[in-house]
């Protein structure tokens, strides 16, 4: 049997997403960078990251609801326009001494809104694109995956700090850039109108119906708990990897920079194991051999007593993690209505990144009265109870029996 083919226009979208995410690579590390220019204050310049975070907790739903009701292509570029137009913006208020602590805020909050309308119009729009085929879906979602790790966690982050060095707004100046060449690559794209939808109903009521969609199917609501769970454990274990780099391992800045370069590996090759994972275990399985890895990288870590080891877990963490992404991205892309797509990718994003907070402030309270290595014991223990818990809703037969009803389903209803 002869595989479906990639469609030429996806070359283009992947471009997009390469050049934004190296553009989001640099700003993510000058952002930090900045914040500490401007003020010594610990507290201070974490709110600038809490900021960054506020719009999926406080904008997800609508947005969702919103990329459901608009054309996705033209709200992506938009986005990239918007986020290009606030770069310069703060490049021109640094070259005049006006940035300050509240601008940054304003602007680490309005970035995040572009990112969350971008994210969630791009994963709407991708199985339009490839006419929800389940093997495209998991193909463009490695390679997407792919890219953003190699540009955004490899090459973005040390460009971002030498372009800082060199001159403070240098990395915005790029980050703009990047989301223009963006624009213009997915400007390309061909056009998918948006699914008509039940004339009359409020915003509110369609951003609830994209949630109850969530609760209600044992599917999705397990590839939803998966990313949300594993964000609260890995938040609290990396909330205090530079102590524990430092005072455990013995580690440096620069050992601690490869700390966090060995997960980006990991992620790199994880994102391209994905598919070989699925082929010979079956999407169920797969998914829940990931979560096994990432219980027993942490018990490693949790136990490390040199850096080889803690660095070989990291690795090991990051390509689960990559892969359970893939994965669980391709699955609820070829499952969910046209129609719901937006709403039902929002909520999923909104439950996994409004858990790493809480994970971060439960992970440091506990290194206080436990010891650094207790975040990393505690992770494990909360990824095994949660592989026990989900996998019987994310099981071969269940996920298999989700796609074959949505294949089943007649396009118009689909659509309606």
């Amino acid at each position: 049997m002869t595989e479906p083919k990639m469609p030429r226009a996806f070359g283009r979208l992947w471009g997009a997403a390469t050049v934004s995410s190296l553009g989001d690579g640099a700003y993510m590390a000058a952002l930090p960078l900045l914040a500490v220019a401007l003020s010594s204050d610990p507290v201070v310049v974490s709110l600038v990251t809490v900021a960054a975070l506020l719009p999926y907790p406080v904008l997800g739903l609508v947005g969702g609801a919103l990329v459901d009701r608009w054309d996705r292509r033209r709200t992506m570029w938009l986005a990239d326009i918007a986020r290009a137009g606030l770069l310069l913006v703060t490049v021109l208020a640094g070259a005049t001494g006006l940035i300050g602590i509240p601008a940054l805020l304003v602007l680490a909050f309005l970035l995040g809104v572009g990112q969350l309308f971008f994210d969630t119009a791009s994963a709407a729009y991708l199985p339009d694109l490839l006419a929800r085929d389940r093997t495209l879906l998991r193909k463009a979602n490695s390679r997407l995956r792919g890219a953003s790790t190699a540009a955004g966690q490899f090459l973005g982050p040390p460009a971002g700090s030498f372009l800082f060095s060199v001159g403070r707004t240098l990395p915005f100046v790029v980050d703009a850039v990047s989301f223009v060449g963006s624009a213009l690559l997915i400007r390309s794209l061909p056009k998918v109108p948006p699914p008509p939808r039940e004339p009359g109903r409020s915003l509110w009521a369609d951003a609830r119906e994209g949630a109850s969609y969530v609760l209600r199917d044992r599917v999705l609501l397990g590839l939803a708990l998966r990313p949300a769970v594993g964000n609260f454990a890995y938040a609290g274990a990396e909330a205090v990897l530079a102590l524990y780099a430092r005072d455990v391992l013995g580690l440096h800045s620069v050992g601690y920079g490869l700390l966090l370069a060995a997960e980006a590996l990991g992620g790199l090759i994880g994102a391209f194991l994905a598919g070989p994972l699925e082929k010979y275990l079956g999407t169920g399985t797969a998914l829940t051999v990931t979560v096994v890895a990432e219980v027993g990288a942490m018990l490693i870590v949790g136990f490390a007593s040199n850096a080889v080891w803690a660095g070989a877990a990291f690795v090991l963490c990051g390509c689960a993690m990559a892969a359970t992404m893939v994965l669980g991205w391709s699955v609820r892309q070829a499952i969910v209505p046209a129609r719901l797509m937006g709403r039902v990718g929002a909520a999923s994003r909104l439950v996994a990144i409004s858990a790493g907070p809480v994970g971060a402030v439960l992970g440091g309270w506990l290194a206080s009265v436990a010891g650094l290595r207790a975040p990393y014991l505690a992770a494990a223990g909360v990824l095994a109870v949660m592989t026990v818990v989900v996998a019987g809703m994310t099981s071969n037969r269940r996920i298999e029996a989700a796609l074959a009803a949505a294949a089943a389903r007649p396009a118009k209803a689909d659509a309606l």
